[in-house]
């Protein structure tokens, strides 16, 4: 049919129309970005409804802890062991052909009232099933560590995304304006996989990046230089007011300035906030024995101190704490990464876990701090229902693996989700990271669809365009 040229332009009106409306609803759909004070980027802000929890303690155990060998109890594997996995009799996997089915290294007991099945491997843990809700479907999208962990931490597999910590720390600000927002505690033995990448900003305001420090490691640059004395320290610090006065009557809204002297006047007062906060003398000795700092253990004493130091941190407001277990590729040695001789290894590893963060719940909850303190327990993937063929270590499982939580509004003493018999592959009520991290928001009072930022001209979200709240973890 031809068009004369006024029934063309009440088409091309029509379709301007639509177009609008569009980019109308499409604005409607964006997200609530927090507004921020660059002077003040600390600023405590209002959550999108009534939270739960106030803080968050992370603890992550790098190298991709054996779900089958610890919180996951299959008794078909038992049952079946030594025989092919029924329909991969041939399965290849991250570093190869797989043997057959090897049931857990590690008894399995009934713990708490719930009666909950948990190994050997972690009994302290273990004790402590009715204070938490174990995610038994967790899927990841990449099974190569580093990629892995960005996508625990960050929901993107990719470098450059900002972590969950940045995200929470971008959202609500801080309860104290002495002490960073978002605090990474490296373990003793050094950093995890990905390294920055788990506690970095990304594209948010570089305000909102974790501080990497812990018991064994000093915030870098934090003490004066030496030979320089208490009293030229401080004259530099006024003159260094009186440039920054001058600098922002000359340029009254320059963000970036702005945002620059609120990080350097936080370096000056964590100075006189940090050495408290880290300073582990004043712990009592049941406290330290409570978590294992006694220990002749020198590794597993010193991840007790970083507990310790997680724990202390939160008491004085620090809003996000991440605590890793584990460090950076090691054939296994220092992580979780238990490809050759997993049983050997995992029994260094589980004593330097199982009390401290066993000790650090006990302790939360004697302090009723666990009543609005969510803890997440967390790994980047799985490991294999069989050994690796040649070898006595199980290979990497991002098809169906375990995370729990516990405390602030957790239903304690549950289960949620299930992987097949063999703990192979998750079957029922399956979770990706985005479920989990829009959960973990869920807690924190923000609804994980709106808290966005915008950049490259995509508003940004922690979960991407997925994720559901796990209601069957809230109480």
């Amino acid at each position: 049919m031809s068009l004369n040229r006024r029934q063309f332009l009440t088409h091309t009106m029509h379709g301007f129309s639509g177009v609008a409306l569009a980019a109308m609803l499409a604005e409607e759909a964006r997200g609530e970005s927090p507004k921020i004070d660059p002077a003040k980027p600390y600023t405590p802000r209002p959550t999108h409804f009534a939270p739960k929890a106030k803080r968050v303690i992370e603890v992550f155990c790098s190298g991709a802890l054996s779900h089958v060998d610890t919180f996951d109890y299959k008794p078909e594997l038992i049952r079946r062991h030594g025989q092919p996995l029924p329909g991969n009799e041939k399965l290849v996997s991250f570093q190869g052909p797989n043997g057959n089915l090897t049931q857990p290294l590690w008894t399995f007991r009934p713990r708490g009232q719930c009666e909950k099945m948990v190994s050997d491997l972690v009994p302290h843990i273990g004790a402590l099933a009715d204070e938490i809700c174990f995610l038994h479907s967790l899927t990841n999208k990449s099974n190569t560590h580093g990629p892995a962990e960005n996508v625990m931490n960050t929901g993107f597999a990719f470098d450059g995304f900002p972590s969950m910590g940045a995200w929470v720390n971008y959202a609500l600000g801080s309860e104290n304006q002495n002490l960073p927002a978002f605090v990474a505690i490296e373990d003793p033995r050094g950093m995890p996989q990905s390294g920055p990448n788990n506690w970095a900003n990304g594209f948010l305001p570089a305000a909102f990046q974790g501080t990497p420090f812990s018991s064994t490691k000093p915030i870098r640059f934090l003490q004066r230089p030496k030979g320089i004395s208490a009293a030229k320290d401080e004259a530099a610090r006024v003159a260094l007011r009186v440039l920054e006065k001058e600098n922002q009557t000359d340029f009254p809204n320059d963000a970036n300035l702005a945002a620059r002297i609120s990080s350097y006047e936080l370096a000056a007062r964590m100075q006189l906030t940090v050495p408290g906060a880290a300073s582990l003398k004043a712990e009592p000795a049941h406290i330290r024995k409570l978590y294992g700092a006694d220990s002749a253990n020198k590794n597993k004493a010193a991840f007790a101190n970083n507990c310790i130091l997680a724990r202390r941190l939160v008491e004085r407001g620090v809003r996000f704490v991440q605590l890793f277990n584990g460090a950076y590729a090691s054939g296994g040695n220092i992580n979780w990464d238990g490809h050759s001789r997993l049983k050997e290894q995992y029994d260094v590893h589980g004593e330097i876990l199982d009390q401290p963060v066993a000790g650090l719940l006990r302790d939360l909850k004697q302090r009723g701090l666990l009543e609005d303190t969510l803890v997440v327990f967390a790994t980047e993937f799985g490991r294999m229902p069989m050994f690796q063929a040649g070898t006595y270590g199980r290979d990497h499982n991002p098809n169906g693996f375990t995370a729990w939580l516990a405390g602030a509004g957790v239903k304690g003493g549950t289960s949620h989700g299930t992987t097949d018999e063999f703990g192979f592959r998750a079957s029922e009520n399956v979770i990706t990271p985005h479920d989990f991290h829009a959960t973990l928001l869920h807690l924190l009072g923000l609804d994980h669809e709106k808290l966005t930022y915008y950049h490259n001209g995509i508003q940004r979200r922690l979960t991407d365009v997925h994720g559901q709240v796990i209601r069957e973890a809230l109480a």
